[in-house]
């Protein structure tokens, strides 16, 4: 009987060393995915910060989400209160901008198609699919280091994702190979019980949310007096041609480049639609600076500060694409 109570004593102990409170990181990620993938829906509240160079666009990052595939997450720029919405239900992805009364429907597989650093499933997942997720262990939780896959910005290599001991994400930070930070999320509140009304998800009901004072200021910025030229090029490539088209508000201007990656830059006033126009698009969206952008192999097309940009090109790489949209600025450069 002794000889049976000690095996069986040995035994016990080498249970709870290897297995009672164990915090190892694949415990901690089935704990984290549980509590996110297990619910019917959850309403968070995040702040987000783009950085470009020395250029950082920040947003209050709202994201709704109801079982099974709904998503509703509004990026609200702090500089200038704009507001759009990136839309997901039965019918498909929508970007929408309710104070030009427009959305924007996408053939498109988001969210699952790039990461996303502002979504906890997403970033979930690419911690999940990181066969050398590392984690580390502090007085206030964990800290994990996973890849990441932002097709539209291959610098952008790994996320830190930082984890309370209630298993709840509080930040996560994307970097490049260098420890140089893109993109920066803080999660501020969490309602992992959240509840919808039925048309919340609804784009017709999305659309009436804009207020009118965003209208007013919106519609005070659809000017364009003046060309807005890219500060990068593409080495060997230069100015050919600048033409203005006139509209029946305002301008457009089209700037040709030629070189040894020739590309073209249209610029035209925003308009608003007098009724909620949907607009079937190519393409892909990507938060993009201060906007969302629409994204394919050869352009990139967005709204910045009431002018639309298309920019497009039959010989440029995507990455160079990128550069030169990112790089146009109200401020003139020499031509």
């Amino acid at each position: 009987m002794k000889k049976f109570f000690g095996v069986f004593f040995v035994l016990t102990v080498i249970v709870c060393l290897t297995g009672c409170g164990k915090e190892d990181k694949k415990s901690i990620l089935n704990k984290l995915d549980k509590n996110v993938n297990n619910v019917n829906g959850y309403k968070l509240e995040a702040e987000m910060e783009l950085i470009n160079n020395e250029d950082t666009y920040k947003y209050d990052v709202t994201v709704s989400y109801k079982k099974d595939d709904n998503y509703r997450v509004s990026l609200r720029n702090k500089t200038n209160n704009h507001e759009q919405i990136i839309l997901k239900n039965e019918d498909g992805v929508y970007v929408l901008t309710p104070t030009l009364n427009k959305s924007f429907k996408f053939q498109s597989k988001w969210p699952y198609n790039n990461s996303q650093s502002y979504l906890l499933q997403s970033v979930i997942n690419d911690m999940k699919n990181d066969s050398k997720l590392s984690m580390k262990k502090n007085d206030n939780g964990y800290v994990f280091t996973s890849t990441v896959n932002y097709k539209n910005n291959v610098n952008l290599t790994h996320q830190e994702v930082v984890v309370n001991k209630n298993y709840e994400i509080k930040s996560v930070t994307v970097l490049d190979d260098e420890g140089n930070a893109g993109i920066k999320v803080t999660f501020k509140s969490i309602d992992m019980k959240a509840k919808f009304d039925d048309d919340y998800f609804v784009l017709e009901e999305n659309m009436q949310t804009f207020s009118q004072t965003e209208e007013e200021t919106e519609l005070q910025m659809n000017e364009l007096d003046e060309a807005i030229y890219p500060m990068y090029l593409p080495e060997g490539t230069y100015l050919e041609t600048e033409k203005t088209v006139e509209l029946d508000q305002g301008s457009r201007i089209i700037l040709t480049f030629a070189g040894t990656t020739p590309f073209m830059l249209v610029e035209e006033p925003v308009s608003k639609e007098e009724e909620m126009t949907v607009i079937p698009t190519s393409g892909d969206l990507d938060i993009f600076m201060d906007t969302i952008a629409i994204v394919d192999d050869s352009s990139i097309s967005w709204s910045s500060a009431g002018v639309d940009y298309y920019l497009v090109s039959s010989e440029m790489s995507s990455s160079d694409l990128l550069n030169v949209a990112k790089s146009i600025s109200s401020l003139p450069i020499n031509k």
